[in-house]
C-alpha cells in the first residue's frame, strides 16, 4: 500500500501543481461547452460543421503540444538542476519551432481546407443538412486561422512557466481568456447589445479575441515580474541556442511532435470512419466529446503534473525517488478518475437535453457518453503511463505506446468495422473504447520496467 499511496507532503505538492492546471483546463472546457451549446442552439448543421473543423484544429493543437512538450522535457530537468540559462534556451526553441509549424499549418488549411473538411462529408446525410454543415465548417475555419499565432505563443510561455513550477499565471490568463470568450460568444453568436447575428462566425471571432487577451496577460506579467520568473530575464534578448542543445532538442521534440501529430490525426481518422455511419454520428459524437473534455480534466491535469514532478526529480538525479513516485501518481490519477467517471455516467442522461437537436441524436449522445464514462479510468492509467515514460525522454517507447496503439489498433479496427461490417455505430464505438483496457495494462508494465528513469541533461 505504501508503494501506491504517498504521504501528506506528496499530495500537497501534487495538488499545488495539479489544481491550477485543472482549474484552467476546467474553465476553458466549461466555456467550450457553453460555446458548443450556444452553437447547438443555432442548429444541428452549424454544430456539426464546427465539430468537423475542430477535428482539424485538434490535430494542429496537438502538433504544437508535441513540439513544446519535447523541449519541455529538457526545460523541467534544467529547472530541477537550477540551470536558468538552459530554461531560456528551451523557451527560445519552442518559439522558433512553434512559429515554423504555425506557418506550415496556416498554409495547409488555406490551400487544402476544403479537401480535409470534405473527408467528413462522405457518409449518409441522416437528419443533418450537408450543404449548411460544410459552409459552417469553412466559415469557422477561416476565422480560427487568425488565432493560431497567439495560441502557439501562449503554449510556449505557459509550458515554460509550468515546467518551472509556476502554473498560476497560465491559469489566471486562461480564466481571463475564457471570460472574454464567453462574453463575446453570447454577443456575437446571437447578436446581443446591437451586434449582428453572426452564428458560427461569431463563435470563431470570440475565440480569437480571447487568445489575444490570454497572450497579452502571460507576456506582460512574465516579463515584468523578473524576480518571480528569473528564467524569463533576457529570454528574448536574442534567439541564440547552443548548437549541441539544438540537436538534442530536435532529437526529442521531433519524435514527440510526430507522435502527438500522428496520434491526433489517428483520432481524427477514427472520427472520419465514424462519419461513414452518417453525419448524425458526427453530431452525437460532438456532444459526447465536449462533455468528455469536462469530466476528464482531473486526469489530464495529473498527467501534466507527472511530467513536471518526475522531470524535476530526474534532473536533480533523484532517480530512485522518481520511480517510486511514478506508481503513486498513476494510482492517484486512476482513483480520481473513477469518481469523475461515475458522475459523468449519471449526467449523461440529462446533458443532451441542453441541445436544440433531434431526439435520436440526443439518445445516441447519451449512449456514447455512458460508454466513454466506463472507459475513462483506463484512459487515465494510459495517460499517466504515457507522461511517466516521456519524463525520461524515451521517445521511441512513447511513440510505440501511444501512436502505435492508435494506428495499429484503433484506426485499423475503425476502418475495418465501418467499411466491411454492418455493425452499428454504437457497436464500433464500444469496440474502439474498450482498447483502453489493454493499453492500460501495457502501460503499467512498461513503467514497471524502469528503463525510463534517466537524467538526460547530464
Amino acid at each position: 500500500m505504501r508503494k501506491l499511496f504517498g504521504d501528506k507532503a506528496f499530495y500537497k505538492r501534487l495538488l499545488v501543481l495539479m489544481l491550477p492546471i485543472m482549474v484552467q483546463n476546467g474553465i476553458t472546457n466549461f466555456v467550450n461547452m457553453l460555446d458548443n451549446i450556444m452553437i447547438g442552439r443555432v442548429g444541428t448543421p452549424e454544430m456539426t460543421g464546427v465539430a468537423i473543423t475542430n477535428q482539424l484544429i485538434f490535430v494542429f493543437n496537438l502538433c504544437i503540444f508535441g513540439a513544446v512538450s519535447g523541449a519541455g522535457i529538457f526545460g523541467a530537468q534544467f529547472f530541477g538542476k537550477g540551470d536558468y540559462e538552459g530554461v531560456r534556451y528551451t523557451f527560445r526553441f519552442k518559439l522558433l519551432f512553434g512559429g515554423l509549424i504555425t506557418l506550415a499549418g496556416i498554409l495547409l488549411f488555406v490551400f487544402c481546407g476544403d479537401f480535409l473538411l470534405n473527408q467528413y462529408m462522405q457518409g449518409e446525410q441522416g437528419l443533418t443538412d450537408p450543404t449548411l454543415t460544410m459552409q459552417s465548417a469553412k466559415d469557422y475555419l477561416m476565422i480560427m486561422l487568425v488565432g493560431l499565432v497567439p495560441f502557439v505563443a501562449v503554449q510556449c510561455y505557459s509550458g515554460t512557466l509550468r515546467e518551472s513550477g509556476h502554473p498560476n499565471l497560465p491559469m489566471i490568463a486562461g480564466v481571463a481568456a475564457v471570460l472574454v470568450n464567453l462574453t463575446f460568444n453570447y454577443i456575437l453568436i446571437f447578436g446581443k447589445f446591437g451586434a449582428p447575428v453572426l452564428g458560427v462566425r461569431g463563435a470563431a471571432i470570440a475565440t480569437v479575441l480571447s487568445r489575444f487577451v490570454e497572450l497579452a496577460i502571460v507576456v506582460t506579467v512574465s516579463h515584468l515580474r523578473k524576480k518571480k520568473y528569473p528564467f524569463m530575464k533576457g529570454a528574448l534578448r536574442s534567439l541564440y541556442i547552443p548548437g549541441a542543445l539544438v540537436k538534442q532538442l530536435f532529437l526529442k521534440a521531433l519524435p514527440l511532435m510526430a507522435n502527438e501529430t500522428l496520434w491526433s490525426a489517428g483520432v481524427a481518422m477514427v472520427n472520419r470512419f465514424y462519419s461513414v455511419r452518417g453525419l448524425d454520428a458526427v453530431a452525437a459524437g460532438n456532444i459526447s466529446q465536449t462533455f468528455w473534455n469536462i469530466f476528464s480534466i482531473a486526469y489530464m491535469a495529473v498527467g501534466s503534473a507527472i511530467a513536471i514532478i518526475l522531470g524535476q526529480m530526474l534532473g536533480a538525479n533523484k532517480l530512485k525517488e522518481a520511480k517510486e513516485t511514478s506508481y503513486k501518481l498513476i494510482t492517484f490519477s486512476c482513483l480520481v478518475c473513477i469518481g469523475f467517471s461515475a458522475v459523468y455516467l449519471v449526467a449523461a442522461e440529462f446533458i443532451p437535453m441542453l441541445y436544440n437537436t433531434e431526439p435520436e441524436i440526443r439518445a445516441l449522445a447519451t449512449t456514447l457518453m455512458q460508454i466513454s464514462a466506463v472507459a475513462m479510468p483506463f484512459d487515465a492509467i494510459c495517460h499517466a503511463s504515457y507522461f511517466t515514460l516521456r519524463s525520461g525522454g524515451k521517445m521511441a517507447v512513447t511513440f510505440i505506446f501511444d501512436c502505435g496503439f492508435m494506428w495499429g489498433i484503433n484506426v485499423l479496427l475503425a476502418f475495418l468495422l465501418s467499411n466491411f461490417t454492418v455493425l452499428p455505430f454504437v457497436g464500433i464505438f464500444t469496440v474502439i473504447q474498450s482498447i483502453a483496457f489493454f493499453k492500460a495494462i501495457f502501460g503499467v508494465l512498461l513503467v514497471k520496467q524502469g528503463f525510463w528513469v534517466k537524467n538526460i541533461i547530464t
